[in-house]
């Protein structure tokens, strides 16, 4: 494989029919970015109210913490189905029947009585909503190539990195004219949008002649083939774990702020909005100053060093080595964690798709597969000693980080020029 921080756009691209859905440009970054901002606004917009759904559906905190973890497993779940089934089938039917069933979940969320019923209709609302993420994955891998995709994905980056810092403040504000529910009803209207402007503009990138014929079993063979390949699973594993670091923060911080350091939904969303243009900035200086100029496995690395760096001082702070350390020291360490993600996050991804040009669905669905179920695994263990301590949070981000910059060293092992990528 080619020096990953100078490999070249893919030749046959502008032979192909995706030449036209290329030049749409800024169209195609603006849908793509829509259908990746789906997830976090899934997610955030709900932070803010995790106390009051904990109080309104009497249930415990770390119960209330599945409604989160439901929705993370779904839409992990639903990428290893409709990342081969976009291999198949293309990517607008998928993508848009996904689509039209996150909208009926979501509306349904709105209505849940119970506990129960809601971990039930948010896991269908990941399932669902799955189909978002594992296709704009693979509509970008179907149109570039190399250190293009590699910024391509720091720009939808910039986009999607606006609805975590949006979410929150549209959440606290809110559950300031009215409770949680609303905030479903808010998120049933972003889905009916969304769909309706993928139906009108997203148009197909996979043209037939590139599509899979097998079924299951091919799926399976396919995926059997990626997951053999060292580098493409390293990419995968450091990745998933670096973003099961980034999902303690989020399935912990509504407790930590709020509870542990007491400051009111407002504040907590601005917090995390603050935090989310970290991420934002850097994502921008990685794709416009780093890409093309610096190899990307060198800034994946320092990435994941920092990540790891940031982990360990919080560790530090939470457990008391330096006394009582007050909000803003525990907010300057989470700010650089979440600002890190910007170098790591879209290199992964761009690394790990990079190797797959035959099979970009299921590559894509491994991807966001592996992410999303180490994310899972990682929520409920940041609530195991409760809510009056962040310690668990730490203890988890630090594991994930040496994980991450573990399975990237003696995987990647990217001193080395890796092989080319065989086909599945």
């Amino acid at each position: 494989m080619p020096d990953s921080g100078r490999t070249t756009t893919k030749p046959h691209i502008a032979d192909t029919p995706t030449a036209s859905a290329r030049r749409a440009g800024l169209l195609v970054t603006l849908v793509l970015g829509g259908l990746t901002a789906l997830p976090p606004l899934s997610m955030d917009m709900y932070l803010p109210a995790l106390p009051e759904v904990t109080e309104v559906l009497r249930a415990p905190a770390a119960t209330v913490q599945l409604t989160l973890t439901a929705c993370l497993a779904g839409m992990a779940l639903g990428q290893l189905v409709v990342g081969p089934m976009s291999d198949k089938w293309g990517r607008r039917r998928p993508l848009l029947v996904g689509m039209i069933v996150y909208v009926l979940a979501t509306a349904v969320c709105a209505l849940a009585p119970s506990a129960g019923l809601l971990i039930g209709f948010r896991l269908l609302q990941g399932l669902a909503g799955a189909a978002g993420i594992v296709i704009a994955r693979a509509v970008v891998r179907d149109l570039y190539d190399g250190v293009e995709m590699a910024r391509f994905f720091s720009t939808l980056m910039l986009i999607s990195g606006v609805a975590p810092i949006v979410a929150p403040l549209i959440g606290g504000q809110i559950l300031r004219v009215t409770d949680w529910r609303g905030v479903f009803y808010v998120l049933t209207g972003v889905g009916l949008v969304l769909t309706l402007v993928v139906w009108r503009f997203l148009h197909e990138s996979l043209p037939p002649e590139r599509r899979h014929a097998g079924g299951v079993g091919q799926a399976l063979r396919t995926m059997r083939g990626l997951a053999a390949d060292r580098v493409f699973t390293g990419y995968v594993l450091a990745g998933g774990l670096a973003f099961a670091v980034l999902f303690a923060y989020i399935s912990a911080s509504p407790y930590v702020i709020q509870e542990i350091y007491g400051a009111s939904p407002q504040t907590f969303s601005l917090l995390f909005g603050l935090n989310s243009v970290g991420l934002v900035a850097v994502g921008q200086i990685n794709g416009r100053l780093l890409v093309g100029r610096v190899s990307l496995d060198k800034v994946l690395g320092w990435g994941l060093g920092i990540i790891l760096l940031a982990s360990v001082a919080l560790l530090l702070l939470t457990t008391g080595v330096f006394g009582e350390p007050g909000l803003a020291p525990v907010a300057a360490g989470l700010f650089v964690l979440m600002s890190a993600m910007g170098l790591a996050m879209p290199n992964t991804q761009a690394q790990a798709l990079g190797r797959t040009p035959h099979a970009a669905g299921s590559a894509s669905a491994l991807l966001g597969t592996s992410s999303f179920l180490i994310g899972a695994v990682a929520s409920p263990l940041v609530g195991i000693a409760g809510e009056t301590t962040a310690v668990p949070m730490a203890v988890v981000q630090v594991t994930c980080s040496v994980a991450a910059l573990g399975c990237f060293l003696l995987l990647c092992r990217p001193w080395r020029v890796t092989p080319e990528p065989r086909d599945a």
